[in-house]
């Protein structure tokens, strides 16, 4: 295999050089290869989608991560949905007084990755405050009696076994799972290639949060632009907070970061007119 190419939508597509696989077969759910590339180092997709690079995954693990969990400011027990490579853990651990609950439905994943992605959970699968739950996510959140001051939705796009992690009686089971004023963020897609994800989403959690909106980062190999993540809460003065908020608890936490900063926080809530045009 030369290059991979990935078609997830039918009129674009994008090729990366394949220098070496390092693993690739299918799992109990899904197709999965990780493979090493000159630019972005290894790469895992899943069902011929990429998934994540060890290039560019931070951009995309601390905004879904540090964008709620400092918006919230009080936050100290995190839920992940999916994030089975560690990245999203990873992050998130790095609050020293927040608990993960991970629940990931196919345990290949996580063991694939730690294998020949460990960098992006860098110990946090050993850490004493991580708990990994090996079930389906929506099964979880209907049937689960805890509650999380935040859930991220680390979700593959809407095909396959992470097409049930889109819908409105998810967001629901999730709403359920949250502590007063709590929030929930999700992985949107990119709104210049797949629009729907964005409306889908903000009607579906409009259905069960006051305040709902989106925020943006540009993740280089997630194709066609900026990727938007949905954004839930019923205390909308959460996602309205000043940098200099955001900067005084990013101080507190003691957190050094790569791509996220509190003015790069702010900024992502700011939305282009095409996408505005998309929550409807």
């Amino acid at each position: 295999m030369e290059y991979f190419t990935e078609m997830l939508h039918d009129e674009i597509g994008q090729r990366l050089k394949v220098d070496n696989v390092l693993y690739h077969d299918k799992t109990e759910h899904q197709d999965l290869i990780i493979f090493e590339n000159g630019r972005f180092g290894r790469v895992m997709a899943l069902d011929g989608v990429v998934q994540t690079t060890e290039g560019d995954e931070y951009i995309y693990h601390e905004m879904l991560t540090h964008v709620p969990i400092l918006a919230h400011g009080a936050a100290k027990r995190v839920l992940i949905i999916g994030g089975g490579d560690g990245g999203m853990a990873r992050e998130a651990l790095k609050h020293q007084d927040i608990e993960v609950t991970m629940v990931e439905i196919d345990r290949g994943v996580v063991d694939f990755c730690a294998k020949y992605l460990p960098n992006h959970n860098a110990g946090a699968f050993e850490n004493p405050r991580f708990n990994l739950v090996i079930t389906d996510g929506c099964k979880f959140v209907k049937e689960t009696d805890e509650r999380w001051d935040v859930i991220i939705v680390d979700s593959t796009d809407p095909i396959g076994p992470g097409e049930v992690l889109f819908t409105q009686e998810f967001y629901g089971d999730c709403k359920r799972c949250l502590t007063d004023g709590g929030i929930i963020v999700t992985q949107n897609g990119v709104p210049a290639v797949q629009p729907q994800e964005v409306t889908h989403s903000f009607n579906r959690l409009g259905a069960h949060f006051a305040d709902v909106s989106f925020y943006l980062a540009t993740v280089p190999t997630y194709q066609g632009g900026p990727m938007a993540f949905g954004w839930a809460s019923d205390n909308a003065d959460l996602r309205q907070q000043a940098a200099a908020t955001i900067q005084a608890r990013l101080e507190k936490a003691g957190l050094t970061l790569r791509y996220y900063t509190p003015d790069v926080h702010v900024a992502a809530f700011a939305l282009p007119g095409d996408v505005r045009k998309l929550l409807v």
